[in-house]
C-alpha cells in the first residue's frame, strides 16, 4: 500500500531532531541580525542534499526566500506546501521556564520560540516530501515547498514569491501554520490602519492657547467602536471565525518626543488591528473609516468657531501658515483580505481524504483567525489553499512556546497523505 510505505519513511526522531536544530537558529526579524537568512541556508543545504531543485532569492538582506522542488515523473499539477522561517520576539527570557532557542525535548513536548509557529510545521513539511521522495512512489506533477521569509510582519516574503513569478503554476497550497491539524478552509482579513491627529502644543494650565488632540482621537475610536457594533449586528458570527473586530492596540501621545503631564502634546496616534470575516468590503469600511475621520475633522472646525475658541482663534493661529490647528491623518499600510475556500475544491477533498486514510475519522473543519501568506496566494495569485498543522491554537506567540511531537508525526503524515491524495486523484492511495 502506497501509503503505508511512506509512512514507515517518516522517522519521529528525524523529525524531532530537525525541529530542534530550527528552534536553536534564532530568526526573530531584528535590525543586523540575520537570523532569518541562517535558516534560509541552513534548509537549502538539507534541501539540495535530499535532491531537490533549491532557489534562495533575497527578498531583502538578510532574509531570502528558500524554494525547493520534488518533481514527479510525469507533467501534472503543482501543490505548495507553505512555510515560513521568521518568528515572533522571545520577549523576557527570564519570563520562559526553558531556554526560548534551545528546542529542549521534554516528554513529549519540544520547547521553543518556533516550535509551534511555526518551526515544527516547517520540518513536518520537509520531512513530509522527503518521506515521498525516498518511498520512490512515483507521482504526477511536482511538490514544491516555498519557505519563506517575514511572515510574522509585512508579508514580504510572499509578495516576493508571488510578484517574481512562483506563484504562476501552483495549483493549489497548504499553509503550514498551528491549527491543531484542523483542516482551515477560511481566515480572517486583516487592515492595518494608522490614525494621527494634530493640534497644538501649548501649556496644561492654558489649553485654550493650543489644541489638544487627543480629545479627537478619542471621539473618532468611540465612532469606530460604534461601526464595529453595526457590522457585527449586520453580518453575524461567522462559524468558524467569529466576530469582525475594529481593536485599538497603540495610543501615543506625544507622537515623538517625551511626554509631560502639564504639557498638552502636539500630536496623537494611534494604531488599529481591523479583522473582517467573509461577507465584508475592505473598499466599503474603508470609505466609512474615512468619512469618520471627515466628520470629525468637520465638527472640530465648527467648534473652533464658537465658544472659548472663538475668542482666542486669532492667537491660535499666529504663526500658522493655514488656519486653524487641527487635522486628522487615516493611513491604511496593510490590506489583507479574508479568504474562504470551498468544500468542493480539490485540494480540500484531497486533505479530507488523506484525513480519513491516515486517522479513520473525519476531519474537523475550521478557519483561522489570522491572517496567513495564504491571504496574498489566494488574493493576488487566485490559489486555492487549506491551513494544516500541528499545534494548540492559544501557544504561539506565547512565552514556553511548544508543540506536541505526537502532533508533529501526525502533522507529517497528513501532509504526505494529502500530496498523495491531490497529485494521484486519490487513485490507488490505499
Amino acid at each position: 500500500m502506497k501509503l503505508d510505505r511512506i509512512i514507515k519513511e517518516i522517522k519521529r526522531e528525524e523529525l524531532v531532531q530537525l525541529t530542534q536544530e530550527l528552534i536553536r537558529i534564532p530568526s526573530v526579524r531584528r535590525q543586523d541580525h540575520g537570523g532569518e537568512e541562517r535558516v534560509a541556508l541552513f534548509i537549502g543545504r538539507l534541501l539540495e542534499e535530499m535532491g531537490l531543485d533549491m532557489v534562495v532569492e533575497e527578498v531583502e538582506p538578510g532574509s531570502p526566500n528558500v524554494i525547493g522542488v520534488l518533481q514527479g515523473k510525469e507533467d501534472g499539477p503543482c501543490l505548495m506546501f507553505e512555510c515560513h522561517t521568521d518568528v515572533v520576539t522571545e520577549g523576557d527570557e527570564s519570563e520562559w521556564k526553558y531556554d526560548p532557542y534551545e528546542g529542549r525535548l521534554v516528554g513529549n513536548r519540544i520547547y521553543g520560540r518556533g516550535a509551534c509557529d511555526t518551526k515544527g510545521n516547517l520540518a513536518a513539511a520537509v520531512k513530509a516530501v522527503e518521506a515521498i521522495s525516498r518511498s520512490g512512489i512515483p507521482f504526477k506533477g511536482k511538490i514544491l515547498l516555498g519557505i519563506l521569509a517575514d511572515e510574522e510582519g509585512l508579508m514580504r516574503g510572499v509578495k516576493h514569491f508571488i510578484r517574481h513569478g512562483w506563484a504562476d503554476g501552483v495549483k493549489a497550497a497548504i499553509i503550514c501554520e498551528p491549527v491543531d491539524n484542523h483542516l482551515c478552509i477560511t481566515q480572517k482579513g486583516a487592515m492595518r490602519a494608522e490614525l494621527i491627529t494634530t493640534g497644538k502644543m501649548s501649556h496644561g494650565a492654558m489649553p485654550l492657547a493650543g489644541f489638544n488632540p487627543i480629545p479627537p482621537m478619542v471621539s473618532i475610536l468611540e465612532k469606530m467602536k460604534h461601526l464595529e457594533e453595526e457590522e457585527i449586528e449586520r453580518l453575524g458570527k461567522d462559524s468558524f471565525l467569529g466576530y469582525p473586530s475594529i481593536t485599538p492596540t497603540v495610543l501615543q501621545a506625544p507622537v515623538k518626543g517625551e511626554p509631560q503631564l502639564n504639557v498638552v502634546p502636539y500630536q496623537c496616534r494611534a494604531l488599529l488591528d481591523i479583522r473582517t470575516i467573509p461577507g465584508q468590503s475592505h473598499e466599503a469600511l474603508k470609505k466609512q473609516l474615512e468619512d469618520i475621520v471627515k466628520e470629525e475633522e468637520r465638527a472640530i472646525r465648527e467648534s473652533l468657531q464658537s465658544g472659548p475658541f472663538r475668542e482666542i482663534r486669532e492667537s491660535l493661529e499666529k504663526g500658522l501658515s493655514k488656519g486653524i490647528p487641527f487635522q486628522v491623518l487615516l493611513n491604511i499600510f496593510e490590506d489583507r483580505p479574508w479568504t474562504k475556500t470551498s468544500r468542493e475544491e480539490p485540494i480540500v477533498q484531497a486533505v479530507s481524504r488523506a484525513y480519513r486514510s491516515v486517522t479513520g475519522e473525519d476531519p474537523v473543519y475550521d478557519g483561522v483567525p489570522g491572517a496567513t501568506d495564504g491571504t496574498f496566494l489566494t488574493a493576488w495569485a487566485g490559489i486555492p489553499i487549506v491551513t494544516l498543522g500541528a499545534g494548540k491554537w492559544t501557544i504561539p506567540h506565547q512565552k514556553d512556546e511548544w508543540v506536541s511531537v505526537d502532533d508533529l508525526c501526525l502533522t507529517t503524515k497528513l501532509y504526505a497523505a494529502s500530496a498523495l491524495e491531490f497529485l494521484t486523484k486519490g487513485k490507488e492511495i490505499l
